[in-house]
């Protein structure tokens, strides 16, 4: 859309390696038509754009678009295990790199396991939802999502909201896999540090810890808020 939209370069940055993959795919349908590419493609996470792209001589730009969170790409493929409603292995990682879900459920201290599923995912049966999963993992190691899933649904109710039960303890453990805050944070700095005069930042945002991020860099750089 945006390269369609404006004669522009687009640098993308995507820390999983499908995403790249179709990324390539789409580089050569563009050179295809174009006879040339404007579409480059970056394997790595976008909290090192500023490394990254300063690697490849582009010391500034016009524009910024953070596409936050896991893909619906992601959701879909049942082998990468985000998501609960498919039974898959249970990885979580946006790359192919670090420890995966399960290493974490089954590995980490019962109040550290709490205490992720209740700061990232904001899940406040969060204890009971840990004491659950250490219980659970001295029986059997967990493996799959819905093993996972079914583990979580055993100790919290279901709600009038009709959202899984599993969802918060699910988005707990993927964001601390993947340091999705961290990421963030980091991302949200070096764009702003990277944009030339008049540039614009696009943000797009699904949840309030990653809209509470978002507004403290704003607010930041209107020098609202002191440097952290």
């Amino acid at each position: 859309a945006i390269l369609s939209a404006a004669r522009c370069t687009l640098w993308a940055i995507d820390r999983d390696p499908a995403a790249i993959r179709r990324g390539h795919a789409l580089q050569s349908e563009l050179r295809a038509q174009e006879g040339e590419t404007r579409l480059h493609m970056i394997h790595g996470g976008f909290g090192d754009m500023q490394a990254l792209l300063q690697a490849r001589h582009v010391p500034a730009i016009d524009g910024v678009v953070l596409d936050l969170g896991v893909s619906s790409f992601q959701l879909d493929e049942v082998e990468r295990g985000f998501s609960f409603r498919t039974d898959g292995p249970l990885d979580m990682r946006m790359d192919d790199t670090g420890p995966t879900a399960a290493d974490i459920v089954n590995t980490m201290a019962e109040s550290d396991l709490a205490d992720v599923i209740y700061e990232y995912g904001e899940e406040r049966l969060s204890r009971r939802v840990a004491r659950a999963i250490v219980a659970a993992r001295a029986q059997a190691p967990i493996l799959t999502t819905f093993q996972l899933a079914d583990i979580i649904r055993s100790v919290v109710p279901a709600d009038r909201s009709g959202i899984d039960p599993a969802t918060r303890s699910f988005q707990g453990i993927r964001i601390h896999v993947n340091d999705e805050l961290g990421q963030i944070a980091s991302g949200l700095d070096q764009a702003l540090g990277l944009l030339a005069p008049g540039g614009r930042l696009v943000v797009v945002s699904f949840h309030s810890l990653e809209d509470r991020l978002v507004k403290q860099a704003l607010n930041r750089a209107a020098g609202r808020l002191p440097a952290p």
